[in-house]
């Protein structure tokens, strides 16, 4: 089905939350695909992102398959008492190929010496994807309220597409646990920007 033939139903919000810190975080190591697990801060950023979202009566959860999201949803879900987290492989990370594992001074020696990188997926891919996934988990729950756990460079893809490449800046960061909402009516895809009345903060 293309976007343009998707129905318009209900708006759906969708609380995009970023993953709890894993050990590579810490280390300012770049994850991309490599399944790194949470650390004990990272469940307790989820166990903190559950205590700022457990006003809303949640129609559902969805994770990345990536351990680091699924275990960041499963404490969520745990939480606020909903159902096991529904798994969807194209919300995982972003891949970064030959610079995963790199801390960010290593991936800028390769980047000075490379014009590809090897296996870097590219962002317009993951827009693509991320987009495809959100729209098909709003349809399931037309005018409800989901939450979505995924990763900071999905969410900033996402949030370049849908901000017409102005947001976030420079200095904005995606933090460990951080909730930033879509709202997804028919087919399109509306960026609720951090302090806004409709918003979840950052």
């Amino acid at each position: 089905m293309t976007l343009a033939a998707l129905p318009r139903t209900s708006p759906t919000r969708l609380a995009l939350v970023r993953h709890g810190e894993t050990d590579w975080n810490a280390a300012r190591r770049i994850q991309g695909a490599t399944d790194i697990p949470l650390n004990d801060a990272g469940r307790a950023q989820a166990v903190d992102a559950a205590s700022r979202l457990h006003d809303v009566p949640w129609s559902g959860i969805y994770a990345s398959t990536l351990s680091r999201a699924a275990e960041t949803a499963q404490i969520i879900a745990a939480e606020l008492g909903l159902a096991e987290p529904v798994p969807v492989a194209s919300l995982a990370e972003r891949s970064y190929g030959v610079l995963e594992g790199l801390d960010h001074g290593g991936r800028a020696a390769v980047e000075a010496q490379a014009a590809t990188i090897d296996g870097l997926e590219p962002r317009s891919a993951v827009i693509a994807r991320a987009r495809a996934a959100l729209l098909e988990i709003a349809a399931a729950h037309p005018g409800g309220d989901v939450i979505v756990v995924t990763h900071g460079g999905v969410i900033h893809a996402l949030m370049l597409d849908l901000s017409d490449w102005t947001f976030p800046t420079p200095d904005y960061v995606i933090g460990n646990g951080s909730v930033h909402d879509v709202i997804v009516d028919g087919a399109e895809l509306t960026l609720v920007l951090p302090g806004a009345a409709t918003g979840t903060a950052g």
